[in-house]
């Protein structure tokens, strides 16, 4: 396994979804980005679960867990943050409750969530 090359992988992917997230905001598909700013982070952890554990990582889409497999310590905060945005993946994803989250999904409420994470990221 060439640890650096997934690593590599990983980072590149992560990138791949932030631009994917920032271009549906200013597309004003507010619900869809939320689901590509997790898959963004979703893609760090995994980058970091490759680093500290020198395996693949696993294919799950839980922030939380990612991070506890990643050996990443979290503050009360960031796990907080972290449930919500696993909650954007699962609400993006499914039919059932796709309609109810793309009408929450306005432009205040995307802008009002970056900016709790970019609060919690930069303290």
């Amino acid at each position: 396994m060439d640890t650096k090359a997934i690593i590599k992988y990983w980072i590149e992917e992560a990138d791949e979804a932030l631009q994917v997230a920032e271009h549906l905001f200013g597309t004003g598909d507010y619900s869809y980005s939320l689901f590509f700013g997790h898959l963004c982070i979703e893609k760090i952890l995994k980058a970091i679960y490759v680093y500290n554990n020198r395996k693949h990582a696993p294919p799950i889409h839980n922030l939380i867990r990612l991070a506890e497999l990643a050996k990443i310590d979290l503050s009360a905060d960031i796990s907080d943050k972290m449930i919500e945005i696993t909650t954007f993946n699962l609400e993006a994803r499914y039919p059932d409750t796709k309609r109810t989250f793309r009408s929450l999904c306005t432009k205040d409420f995307k802008q009002e969530k970056l900016m709790k994470l970019g609060a919690s990221t930069n303290g």
